[in-house]
């Protein structure tokens, strides 16, 4: 086996597509909280989305598993953010998309443990230094 063999297979590439829910209204931003954290230790608060599967569209699959997930109707505004870390074997690339709440009342799953409205200004509380400096920055800018 190759080096390059015996790194894809040590090595998983998870892709995340997360969205970044703003009430253009109430300038409120919607993060959910974990009830448990399966793939980053430490992080409880975070965007809904989920992991995309190879070959789905990204902003498509990112609407339904919103709908899935925290019963919100939102249409994605495009791609501002992707990011990658590496946890536990496996290499993770998040796409964060700007999405604008249509309609809906947030709702929780058995992921999901709470769901919150915040301002761009709170943001930081609840993520700490998990949440990328130049993500923080786009999103203070929504204010």
């Amino acid at each position: 086996m190759t080096a390059t063999m015996q790194l894809v297979n040590k090595e998983v590439l998870l892709n995340l597509a997360l969205g970044i829910i703003f009430d253009t209204e109430k300038k409120k931003i919607l993060i959910t909280k974990r009830s448990k954290s399966a793939d980053v230790s430490g992080l409880m608060w975070c965007f809904p989305g989920g992991k995309i599967e190879y070959g789905e569209d990204l902003e498509k699959r990112l609407k339904e598993k919103i709908m899935e997930k925290i019963g919100l109707r939102v249409e994605s505004l495009g791609a501002i953010f992707a990011s990658t870390i590496s946890h536990e074997n496996k290499k993770m690339l998040s796409v964060y998309y700007l999405c604008e709440f249509v309609d809906g009342k947030p709702k929780l799953c058995k992921e999901i443990g709470e769901v919150k409205w915040v301002s761009p200004e709170e943001i930081e509380s609840h993520f700490g230094e998990k949440l990328h400096p130049s993500l923080k920055e786009y999103l203070m800018s929504l204010k």
